[in-house]
């Protein structure tokens, strides 16, 4: 039984950080059945949540408040504890699981649902963390892993690489965009998915991974040798001037251990290049440090301000982080938002809008204001635990309703105040502005679009500004983005991967001037590099004749040809010049980003209205 005392062992550890309270167990149970260790494992878990005293477990906090590495406290336990009555239990049930179940036991598998679903009885947020998982993590915060430093994706007949990071393993060994990934080590991957794929090819550093691929410009399989080596994983993935004097800054990769640095290094060089004002993009960044949202915040915000508080259970006084910045960045602000910017991402937003610092633009976001501190359990696993909540500098709670127990309906939005578009915000000077509709050039302040009545608490802000907490943060101007998501475009999106694939491998005849031979990231795109012209259009057209697989029509092509030619481009871009050019290309199109650079004078004129001291130089 040695296999199972070690899960029991990270069962108990990861009960006792969770707070066992008073339990009421099922004593001495022999299991019959298999199935019965279900009922016995609920029972454990629903009764640590009923009783009421709480266990001897400790956790030491860090001074930042937020995800550091902890470990929970040594416990002294006499028998007949609620500790050891849940250990007991859950080694009994595991007794009856070997003796009686009819195939082999996968005990990690068991072990991390069981934890898991005890946590999910508490929030969304709380995890549990196999070693596997837990490893993970830790890269993810040190803005690094041990890899061959490709990004890929699964298309309809295999993974292919979308990018090869500059001055990685794949970027010596010769990867390309397009290559198809049919073996590793040996092992057939044209059935496998995207995170099959990312396992099989992270790995301790110095380790060799064997990668064959398809490549359209060649017959025969390309064999490749890779070293493991540290890939960065940069929180801004893409920095320029996106427009004569406008700064654009995509913060999307989350909040590491580098992102104050990167921030400080681009805005540095945007300077360089001209900026006077600036547009901050933090959608689909899925936040990360505390601290770092701090000094992010902080680069805009005076000296002192307020950037967030924290408050827990047990704490009289909430935690207060202010600003220690003493020279903060002046120019006219713009924050880009959507559903899937959350937690760090919605600290900055809440600061800088509370402030009257910047105009917010684009979707409301997730609504994850929940602290969760990480916890070392045994063997290498972990857990983050909710301890607290965070607040705005106004007060307003960022965290979304979770109380009806769907994680589905959370994770999906599908909830109330999401559902009636619940959190809004009102100026009390002005009537609400079209959400996508440029303001009256001696409008002194943006408002947002109007919305049905709000469920959470008002709060006024700088200004005299009404938002409403318990729901993310909701735009001054809601812009939807760029639809990608019809059946039709989605057809468009997939069949333009492999007609660029053929394309850029100088296949395709009388178009032989776009071949790539390989990727240039050391410099970017220009409009008259590879331009989507109507002999490239006409070609797609024949591919996509010839491709059943597509689904396409000439007829719904023509129908959605501006969208088309936005996909090639972005596929040329990435095959040509990397991902970041890919990226500038679909920004040129991007709905959320014209709006943001509209709002800039807006944003301004709010700024200079609350006291902050803008400038556009």
């Amino acid at each position: 039984m040695e296999e199972s005392a070690r899960y029991v062992n990270i069962f108990v550890r990861a009960s006792g950080a969770f707070g066992v309270k008073n339990l009421q167990f099922i004593k001495n149970r022999r299991f019959a059945l298999a199935a019965l260790f279900i009922v016995l494992l609920s029972s454990v878990i629903g009764a640590a949540l009923s009783g009421a005293q709480r266990s001897t477990a400790s956790i030491s906090v860090n001074k930042e408040g937020d995800t550091s590495l902890l470990e929970t406290s040594p416990r002294k336990t006499a028998s007949g504890t609620p500790v050891e009555l849940v250990e007991n239990d859950y080694r009994e049930a595991l007794t009856a699981v070997k003796e009686n179940y009819a195939s082999e036991v996968d005990y990690e598998k068991v072990n991390a649902s069981a934890i898991q679903s005890m946590l999910w009885t508490l929030d969304p947020h709380s995890s549990f963390f196999t070693r596997a998982e837990f490893t993970k993590l830790r890269e993810d915060q040190n803005a690094s892993f041990y890899g061959i430093g490709v990004s890929i994706l699964r298309h309809r007949d295999g993974v292919y690489v979308q990018s090869v990071f500059a001055g990685s393993p794949a970027d010596r060994a010769g990867l390309r965009w397009g290559d198809r990934i049919v073996e590793i080590d040996r092992q057939d991957a044209r059935e496998w998915t995207t995170q099959q794929v990312s396992k099989s090819v992270r790995g301790e550093r110095g380790g060799t991974v064997n990668v064959c691929v398809e490549r359209a410009s060649t017959p025969a399989p390309q064999y490749f040798t890779l070293v493991r080596d540290a890939v960065p994983v940069p929180s801004i993935r893409t920095s320029y001037i996106v427009r004569p004097g406008v700064g654009y800054i995509g913060l999307t990769g989350g909040f590491t251990s580098t992102t104050d640095t990167e921030l400080r290094r681009a805005i540095s060089d945007l300077k360089r290049a001209g900026a006077r004002e600036l547009v901050l993009d933090l959608r689909n960044n899925p936040g990360g440090m505390l601290e770092k949202s701090v000094s992010v915040a902080g680069e805009f915000l005076p000296h002192d301000a307020v950037v967030v508080s924290v408050k827990g259970r047990a704490e009289e006084r909430p935690r207060v982080y202010k600003n220690s910045e003493s020279a903060p960045e002046n120019f006219p602000l713009v924050v880009l938002i959507n559903g899937n910017s959350a937690s760090a991402s919605e600290i900055v937003t809440g600061a800088l809008q509370d402030h009257g610092r910047a105009i917010v633009v684009g979707e409301t976001s997730f609504g994850k204001g929940l602290v969760q501190h990480v916890l070392q359990l045994p063997f290498g696993a972990g857990l983050t635990l909710t301890t607290a909540k965070y607040y705005t500098p106004y007060g307003r709670s960022i965290q979304r309703d979770y109380s009806n127990g769907s994680l589905y309906d959370y994770y999906a939005h599908h909830d109330s105040a999401n559902e009636s578009s619940a959190t809004q915000t009102t100026s009390s000077s002005q009537q609400p502005a079209q959400p996508t509709a440029p303001a009256a050039p001696d409008a002194s302040v943006i408002a947002p679009s109007p919305q049905p009545t709000p469920s959470g608490p008002a709060v006024r802000t700088a200004a005299g500004r009404v938002f409403y907490g318990g729901g993310g943060i909701t735009p001054d101007i809601e812009v939807k983005p760029l639809d990608t998501a019809s059946p039709l475009r989605a057809r468009i999106y997939e069949a333009a991967f492999h007609f660029t694939r053929q394309l850029v491998a100088g296949k395709l005849a009388g178009l032989e001037n776009y071949r790539a031979e390989r990727t240039q990231s050391e410099r970017a795109s220009r409009q008259f590099d590879f331009p989507v012209t109507d002999r490239v259009v006409e070609a797609f057209r024949n591919y996509i004749r010839q491709d059943a697989a597509a689904g396409l029509t000439p007829a719904q092509l023509d129908a959605d040809l501006d969208f088309a030619k936005l996909r090639i481009r972005e596929e040329i871009a990435a095959a040509a010049f990397g991902s970041d050019a890919a990226t500038r290309e679909l920004l040129e199109a991007d709905p959320q980003l014209l709006r943001s650079i509209e709002a800039l004078p807006e944003a301004k004129r709010l700024a200079e209205r609350v006291g902050n001291k803008v400038g556009t130089g």
